[in-house]
């Protein structure tokens, strides 16, 4: 390790802090990167060197790294109500507005809010929401919930058994028992030869199916899913994806719960990815971009169908008892609510869509590259594919993949995603159509540099 003052930030960093998703021996090594500012998609380290962010920090910084409009009427909310609880009839204004105003704006038809504090959180208790309304409906077995292959949908005990990575398991003793995967749909990555994409949406709706009938339709209780499937590397859905998977979960009378934490406001080219997608969810989880992630809230909205079902178990018990001490934050609320109205001002759908022709062509060219097999994405997300071989569509080992984030960061300036051999890209929304291309010469750059250290090495690219 090397000397450092003591009372240096990193040194401190070092002695202090347990950092998530980390090497945790290789950070006692070298330490942290400390990002001291931001200004629009741009942040500044503590030794001054400027970054664009391609991929909005973690997926949420969706007016960029600043903002001063947000930041008074967080003061304002401070100074007028600093915290109040939303427990036992209680309520606070904020709160109350937040909540109309996602049911006004929601996809489709939704009864009530339930506000939380991160997308874990709302993901953790939409299943217990699930689990509620089938012991409302007196069929206890309808318990198991299928989610999907390389899917993320938190980190607590609960939404980390969603997730469907086994990385987030191991080591923790988990998931627990009653939570099934089914394929990740990756058509460029898996389909056969000559197979369209509405047909190997359809294999991927009979690879359900049979899971659902192995384990007994009377079983399941939910299906979990984001529309654009943020951990196998913002990967958007084949074509008639949701379609063939919604008419599988009607036909035995599961429940869809649409994970929007990533893909809810704007990021898809439409206010939710629902609507991108034609799906039609019992519950809805959101958070990130709901606040332009400037505060840490979520929200979980759910249809008539299940509210009733919480009345009756409510009744049966005397009340719902569940909760967080945090949820409903006037702060967090008056936050999220100016937030959204941003939103509205700036024409945000109107505007990703504006920018889906540039940011799709921009980073599609990227293909003639021979690292790259594929790119797709859909309004302001997307993901480009690594590979050591074109033809065969073979996947670049972890190796290659770490010298293109090197090579962006350090030569380029570019902080990216790496999601197994998928760069994941989704800017803040605010960019603009020179920084988007300026974003895919950079990570062209780092491309040129990684190839050109392995064909000067003679390295064998899949090693």
């Amino acid at each position: 390790m090397p000397q450092l003052l003591a009372n240096s930030p990193h040194a401190r960093d070092i002695a202090s802090v347990l950092h998530p998703q980390t090497n945790l021996r290789k950070h006692l090594e070298v330490g942290p990167s400390i990002i001291t500012g931001g200004e629009g998609i741009w942040v500044t380290d503590i030794n001054g060197k400027r970054y664009m962010e391609a991929t909005a920090a973690l997926w949420c910084a969706s007016l960029g790294f600043k903002s001063e409009r947000l930041a008074k009427v967080a003061y304002e909310a401070m100074r007028t109500l600093g915290y109040y609880q939303i427990f036992r009839h209680a309520s606070n204004e904020p709160a109350i507005d937040l909540c109309e105003k996602l049911l006004q704006i929601a996809p489709v038809p939704m009864s009530k809010v339930l506000l939380q504090c991160s997308g874990s959180e709302a993901n953790d208790t939409a299943v217990k929401l699930v689990w509620y309304h089938w012991n409302a409906q007196e069929r206890p077995e309808k318990r198991k919930i299928i989610s999907r292959l390389s899917s993320y949908h938190g980190s607590t005990c609960v939404a980390v058994c969603l997730t469907g990575k086994p990385e987030y398991h191991r080591g923790f003793g988990l998931p627990f028992d009653g939570f099934l995967y089914t394929d990740c749909p990756h058509y460029y990555r898996d389909r056969l030869e000559g197979e369209s994409e509405d047909a190997f949406s359809t294999r991927m709706a009979d690879s359900l199916e049979k899971l659902i009938l192995s384990e007994g339709p009377e079983t399941i209780a939910a299906f979990w899913a984001d529309p654009v499937q943020g951990a196998a590397g913002a990967l958007p859905p084949p074509a008639g994806y949701f379609e063939k998977i919604q008419a599988v979960l009607r036909r035995y009378d599961i429940l869809l719960v649409a994970d929007e934490v990533i893909c809810g406001f704007g990021r898809t080219g439409r206010m939710w990815g629902c609507e991108t997608y034609g799906m039609v969810p019992d519950i809805i989880t959101c958070a990130k971009a709901l606040s332009a992630a400037m505060q840490p809230i979520s929200a979980v909205l759910m249809n008539d169908r299940i509210f009733r079902s919480m009345l009756v178990q409510s009744d049966r018990l005397g009340s719902f008892v569940h909760g967080y001490t945090y949820a409903g934050h006037p702060v967090a609320s008056a936050v999220a609510l100016e937030t959204l109205r941003i939103y509205d001002e700036m024409d945000l759908v109107g505007r990703v869509g504006a920018l889906e022709p540039v940011f799709l062509r921009a980073f599609g060219a990227l293909t003639d590259h021979p690292l790259v097999g594929d790119f797709s994405g859909i309004g302001l997300i997307g993901g480009v594919e690594l590979v050591t071989d074109k033809a065969t569509r073979r996947a670049a080992p972890a190796s290659i993949a770490a010298r293109v984030e090197y090579y962006a960061r350090e030569q380029q300036g570019l902080i990216l995603r790496l999601v197994g051999n998928r760069v994941a890209l989704s800017p803040p929304l605010i960019i603009s159509a020179d920084e988007i291309e300026e974003m895919a010469a950079r990570l062209r750059g780092a491309l040129d540099a990684t190839w050109a250290e392995l064909s000067s090495n003679s390295v064998e690219m899949a090693l």
